[in-house]
This record gives structure tokens, sequence and C-alpha cells, in this order.
């Protein structure tokens, strides 16, 4: 017989703590729908975000662009070396015809040769090891075979290490994609702040950009200073010809540019081969002070965040972030300067 049970009432101290909690609920419910919405960030500090964000989306880009570059250097080393070991087996296998043709001979006058049994052996180690103690065979025979083996040792050595440099790279290089891709979520996110600023907000920093973008025979004297060199000046003019172009991640011309992107580019033009990225282009000629800059120098800011080329009295041509064009601008404006490269 089922039994009936009075349920069990709450006691005094559960009831206490369950209508406190409840009160404190109604109470934060109560403050969230009476506090006032969180601030809109303004203009300014939108704007600051979006640089910086821009900043770190360059650094990125560099980097990846350097893991690139580093990659199809390895992609032709490796190439070269297999190409090198080609021929070395080629050698090998001429080798191995001719003493092919000595047995074949040799089986015709009644045997083949001990040691050219051991020559033609699958394992040409055991068979130097063995023939050391024969004297059958040419010493420019076994001089010859002791050159190839090393050459196949050699190059079978370095297209390994190759091999392992470019898994490597690639590694990187997807570690950096990986990297850019976050850094261009959190530019999407800074548009999204962009998009909530008003019309006249919107308006007002445009024609910031449009008076930073108009060239700087409007704004500033460039001066009459000497060039560092003919190639220095032949860059300069050539990366001018290029202002009202687009700034694009990775790009180097001639539609778009990135920031080394235009200083290799302007470079090439004036026969003169530098590397792909900040990080390298430092390297590319001599370091100077700023009180030292000519035209057609490279000038370098914010730890090797950028690069442009120096245009005279204190003046840039260069590529300087997303949603801007290749223009010139006062070195003040761009950022902490670092030094300058002669090439």
């Amino acid at each position: 017989m089922a039994s009936h049970r009075r349920p069990k009432q709450p006691s005094r101290t559960r009831v206490t703590v369950l209508t406190t909690a409840a009160a404190a609920a109604v109470a934060l419910t109560s403050q969230a729908a009476n506090a006032a919405p969180s601030e809109k960030p303004s203009k300014d500090e939108v704007k600051s975000k979006v640089d910086k964000l821009y900043h770190e989306s360059e650094l990125a880009t560099d980097k990846y662009n350097l893991a690139k570059e580093k990659q199809e250097k390895l992609e032709k080393e490796i190439g070269t070396l297999q190409d090198q070991v080609a021929r070395g087996q080629d050698d090998l296998n001429g080798l191995r015809d001719g003493l092919g043709l000595m047995a074949s001979s040799q089986y015709r006058t009644g045997g083949i040769d001990p040691s050219v049994q051991l020559f033609l052996s699958s394992d040409p180690d055991d068979y130097l090891d063995k023939a050391s103690t024969m004297d059958q065979l040419s010493s420019q025979q076994v001089e010859t075979l002791k050159k190839v083996q090393a050459k196949q040792r050699v190059l079978a050595q370095q297209r390994q290490e190759a091999a392992e440099k470019l898994k490597d790279l690639a590694d990187t290089r997807e570690t950096l994609s990986k990297k850019k891709k976050e850094v261009q979520g959190k530019l999407a996110d800074a548009q999204k702040l962009l998009n909530t600023l008003t019309a006249q907000e919107k308006a007002a920093l445009n024609a910031e950009e449009q008076r930073a973008s108009r060239s700087a025979g409007d704004r500033v004297e460039l001066g009459n200073e000497a060039p560092a060199s003919e190639r220095g000046a032949a860059a300069l003019a050539a990366a001018k010809t290029q202002m009202g172009k687009p700034y694009v991640s990775g790009g180097s011309g001639p539609n778009s540019y990135d920031c080394s992107g235009l200083t290799q580019w302007a470079y090439a033009q004036a026969g003169v081969s530098i590397t792909r990225t900040t990080y390298t282009q430092q390297n590319d000629g001599t370091k100077i002070g700023r009180d030292q800059l000519k035209p057609g120098d490279l000038v370098f800011f914010n730890s090797l965040g950028h690069v442009g080329l120096y245009a005279g009295n204190g003046v840039i041509v260069h590529a300087p972030k997303p949603g801007t064009v290749v223009r010139m601008e006062s070195m003040s404006t761009v950022g902490s300067f670092q030094f300058g490269v002669r090439v």
C-alpha cells in the first residue's frame, strides 16, 4: 500500500536565501534598464583604433611577405640541388654502363672479374670497402667512383636539408597567414565602428584623408637637395609617378602597393634589385641618420613597421596604409623615425 507523505516544506533559511536572490536579480535588472547606454566612441577614438589596426596589418603583411620570399628562394635552391643530383646520378650510371660493357666482354672470354662484379653491385659503398683489397681496377676508375659517390652524399644531404627548411617555412607562412587573417578580422571590427559614425563624422574623416593625399607641391617646398645618387634619384622619380595608386596589402605594383612593395618597385625601375620587405630592405644599403638623408634614400619608421623614399625637406613618398593612396607626406606625421638606408 503506497504511503502518502506530506511534501517537505522549504526551510526558513532557504526561503530567505531565495527571496534575497530574487530581490537582487530584480534590483540588477532595474539598474540595467535604467543605466545609460555605453557611450559611442568619438570620431577621433575610432580613427585612432583603426590606424592602430592598420599598423598591425602592415606588420603582419610584411612578415608574411618575408616568409614567402624565403620560400621562393628555397624552392629555387631545391630545384638546383635536384638538377645537381640528377647530373651526378647520370655520371654514376655512365660509369656503370661502361663497366657493363667490360663485363660482357669478359663473360664472352671466359668469366667476369670479381672486382667488376662488385663494381656492378647495388651497394657502391660495399664495393669500395671490398675493392680496396683488389688491384684489378684502375686507380682512375676507383677515384672517379669515389668522387661521384661523395657528390651524391653531399647533394642528398643538401636536398634533405632544403626540404626540411621548406617544410618549416611553409608551416611558418601558414601561421603568418592565420595571423594576417586575425588582423583582418580586427580591421573588419574597426570598419564596423566606422560605420557607426554619423554622416557628418564620416565626411570629416574623408576630408582629412583627402587633405593628406594632396601632392606635397601643394603643401610643402621640397627644396633643391642633391639626391643621394643617380639610382636614388631615378628611384624617387619612379615612385612619384605612382602617386594616387591605392595601398593594398602585399601589393608590389604596378597597380597597387604596400610600403615595401613601392620602394622595391621604384628601385627596380632604377635598375637596382632590392629585397621585398622592410625587415630585409634595412640591409640593402648603408644605414644613416636623419641629418644625413638625401632624396632617394630609404626611410624607416616604427621599428621597421614602415618604409618610404625620402623626397627632401622632411618629406617622403610612400604607400601609407589601407584606404589611402601613394602620396607625399611630412615625416613628422608618419610615425617614429628609425633610420635611413642609402642603397
